[in-house]
């Protein structure tokens, strides 16, 4: 009988030693790029250049993201944010396009929060909209990078991605991870799939009905 992914030696232990063993020495090297931006960053928007939130990540459980702030804190008349759109200055969307704004999500993997692979961790409010094959997403840490990233990021529906990153937890291996980071640094340099078409960073997911056929690998 062949092992299952989730309890291979790899899933348990390997992944986490991977993971300190790449995030520690990135985090340390980006420092000196990573400082002038958030400069830039607090320059621009009245001192706040890192942005936090709440995320769910492994079994569901509820940590603190990092990520710089790549938009103002812009609002109208009535105290409400601006659209992103409007929020998104040109510096926000160069930081994005570079995936330069995901640099303190390394602390995050240091911390054990999120792994350098796995399903990108959403927002909370979805919770209760996943069905129960789409919930399956949390049987692993999160990640920075992952299978939906590297197969559309954005500009693929919330069903696709969802058939992506349960086919990640089903297939979860070493190898596997050396092609997503692999792939991924090659997808930041042509930076595709940053935004969804016609929309400034994403659209929010409100629930699905259908479901879609799961990818070959």
């Amino acid at each position: 009988m062949s092992t299952a992914p989730s309890a291979s030696w790899y899933a348990r232990y390997g992944k986490r030693l991977l993971d300190v063993a790449v995030a520690a020495p990135l985090l340390l090297l980006s420092l000196p790029l990573l400082l002038p931006v958030a400069l830039a960053l607090a320059a621009q928007n009245q001192g706040a250049w890192l942005f936090r939130q709440r995320r769910p990540g492994l079994a569901g459980q509820v940590f603190t993201l990092y990520k710089l702030q790549t938009m103002t804190s812009h609002r109208d008349a009535l105290g409400q944010l601006l659209p992103d759109a409007d929020r998104l200055t040109r510096l926000g969307r160069w930081v994005r396009a570079t995936s330069l704004d995901e640099l303190p999500q390394l602390w995050n993997v240091l911390r054990g929060d999120i792994s350098l692979v796995g399903p990108r961790p959403l927002l909370e409010q979805y919770l209760p909209l996943y069905s129960r094959e789409q919930a399956r997403r949390h049987e692993v840490r999160p990640g920075i990078t992952g299978w939906a990233q590297i197969n559309g990021r954005n500009a693929i529906s919330w069903e696709q991605k969802f058939v992506f990153d349960v086919w990640y937890v089903d297939h979860l291996s070493f190898w596997l991870d050396l092609r997503i980071l692999w792939r991924t640094a090659s997808r930041v340099l042509g930076a595709s799939g940053i935004t969804a078409p016609g929309q400034a960073t994403t659209t929010a997911f409100t629930g699905s009905s259908t479901s879609s056929d799961p990818p070959s690998a």
